[in-house]
């Protein structure tokens, strides 16, 4: 434990919530990997604070924009060091000029992003390497994310969180003016429940592996027999589905939906096809 600094401990804390000493031991049993030791906490039964340990104090701001058609959309993070940049005009004007470039091109990478012009003498990353030394503050464009439909295959609905901390792109599979409500009620519930894919079958057969390990070493330390560990371990793996798969949540509009049910009852035919989130950190 002599290796663990007081500097990572409490990292490891902010992160979780967890007691300096159960945070301490974590940090010894996982080698001082941050993400392992979150298993290992868990995997000990430990109440959460459910902040992710890539969540690091970086501001800037989310753009999300969807063409006029809402066939395509796009989200940005630039990010800048402190919150007073962050807010000023000329910073928010800058991360919408980048997002509307990426609307117009629609480019495959991050990086095709940053080499698309910005105008004429500069490049989107240029640009901000140049505003880097007017502002005085690291600057960068570290998220780039877009959903492309074609015409008469649904639809993309934009929501920018309050004071652009987080973006999300909800893809509908039916087109129309009477869905963006319901576009946007999933888009806001993305941003406030971050489900980590569409349904149970999006999920990555490695979460999948990490949610039952962990589900079967909770009810170990809980003193439940081996024999029905397995079992224990597929109850917790679904009520992981429910809470963490979009089309399985409870609308948080309305607890006794789930947003399937909820969709369904503005038409029987409309879902979810896509998202994205992205938020700052």
């Amino acid at each position: 434990m002599g290796s663990i600094s007081a500097k990572d401990v409490k990292k490891l804390r902010d992160l979780t919530g967890a007691g300096m000493m159960d945070c301490k031991k974590a940090l010894a049993e996982s080698d001082g990997d941050v993400e392992k030791a979150i298993e290992f906490l868990r995997k000990r039964g430990q109440k959460l604070a459910g902040k992710r340990a890539d969540r690091e104090a970086k501001e800037g701001v989310v753009m999300a924009k969807t063409s006029s058609d809402r066939n395509n959309g796009v989200l940005i993070r630039l990010s800048c060091e402190t919150d007073f940049v962050a807010k000023t005009e000329s910073f928010v004007a800058l991360a919408d000029s980048i997002a509307e470039i990426a609307l117009t091109n629609l480019p495959s990478s991050l990086d095709d992003l940053l080499a698309l012009p910005f105008d004429k003498e500069l490049s989107v990353g240029k640009k901000v390497e140049e505003q880097v030394g007017v502002i005085g503050e690291k600057l960068e464009v570290n998220k780039y994310e877009k959903i492309e439909t074609k015409a008469g295959e649904g639809q993309v609905i934009p929501y920018i969180h309050a004071g652009y901390r987080a973006g999300v792109l909800a893809s509908l599979n039916l087109e129309g003016p009477q869905f963006v409500d319901s576009g946007k009620d999933v888009a806001m519930q993305i941003a406030a429940m971050r489900p980590v894919a569409l349904d149970k079958d999006g999920v990555d057969s490695d979460t999948i592996a990490k949610e039952i390990e962990i589900g079967k070493e909770q009810a170990r330390q809980e003193g439940k027999p081996e024999a029905i560990l397995e079992k224990i371990a597929a109850g917790k793996l679904n009520k992981f589905f429910k809470e963490r798969t979009l089309l399985n949540q409870m609308f948080v509009k309305d607890n006794k939906k789930t947003i399937t049910q909820y969709l369904q009852s503005v038409d029987k035919d409309l879902t979810v096809t896509a998202f994205k989130h992205v938020e700052l950190g």
